[in-house]
């Protein structure tokens, strides 16, 4: 498969899953629920769309790559992930705020996705 036509595939999928996860937080927070469970919840949705649409599409070729093994491998990376986001989030929250939450985050999950993304190609969804 092409590395180009998977890293457009993942991108696409990736904004599609940041919006839901953004939106997530933004919502949740906005009505009053902490920063730390607020970017839990958002991305556990943004994570099964992303898992699913990148199982069957970006990564998948000529054969089925979502499984058990496909799951766990995506569970260690995204729990790590997750830790490292709320960490960060809660502490610009401490420092400067929730509307630098909302502005910070984009920034966070990109990095975070850069890395999500070599993770997914080389290991998650490997046969």
């Amino acid at each position: 498969m092409s590395l180009t036509r998977q890293g457009r595939d993942y991108l696409v999928i990736g904004l599609l899953q940041w919006l839901v996860d953004w939106g997530m937080v933004v919502g949740l927070t906005h009505m009053g629920l902490p920063v730390a469970p607020a970017n839990v919840l958002g991305r556990i949705t943004g994570a099964l769309l992303g898992f699913w649409l990148n199982g069957k599409l970006t990564f998948a070729g000529d054969r089925n790559t979502i499984g058990p093994a496909q799951f766990q491998r995506f569970m260690v990376m995204w729990v790590t992930t997750t830790l490292l986001s709320t960490w960060a989030l809660t502490e610009v929250d401490d420092l400067f705020g929730l509307r630098w939450v909302w502005l910070g985050k984009p920034a966070i999950e990109l990095a975070l996705g850069a890395v999500g993304f070599l993770l997914s190609r080389y290991w998650i969804y490997r046969r």
